[in-house]
């Protein structure tokens, strides 16, 4: 599979997370294939802060306050087989990370599947879908060693 990935940073305190750009490709790479992306697709992932994400969330989607993650498909007759972009907040996926007690580059690999799932026709808009999607989640985070994040704790 060819795919070509633009990793922009707009907060730099996604700079401190270790091993991040490798991290990010690694689950583009993966979700991209589970999902039988086209051949020679590209994308971008949008690593910001919440300020920005709020108002992404306002213009796009008429809520205002701060996600943690954004998809965004190109319009079905986009050139070159471009997907889409993703956004991910910094302070948003800190606080979910600490909260569940993850690493905040493994909860990042997390959305930036879920996110690049979603350029990809995905969605989790009926609960079969939305379980479709979760196992395919679930499998691929698996492959990258991170545990079930839809696992009930203690189960």
């Amino acid at each position: 599979m060819s795919f070509s990935l633009e990793i922009q940073l707009t907060d730099p305190r996604w700079r401190k997370v270790r091993g991040l750009s490798a991290r990010v490709t690694d689950a583009v790479t993966r979700a991209l294939k589970a999902g039988k992306a086209p051949r020679n697709a590209s994308l971008t992932i949008l690593l910001t802060g919440d300020r920005q994400m709020k108002a992404l969330n306002h213009d796009f989607r008429g809520t205002s306050k701060a996600t943690n993650v954004l998809s965004f498909p190109a319009a079905p007759a986009a050139a070159d087989d471009y997907l889409g972009d993703v956004v991910l907040a910094y302070g948003v996926m800190g606080k979910e990370a600490r909260a569940g007690d993850k690493r905040l580059v493994d909860h990042t690999a997390h959305l930036v599947i879920h996110g690049v799932l979603h350029l990809l026709g995905f969605d989790h808009v009926t609960q079969r879908k939305a379980n479709l999607m979760e196992a395919l989640e679930t499998k691929i985070l698996a492959q990258l060693g991170i545990a079930d994040p839809y696992a009930e704790e203690g189960a």
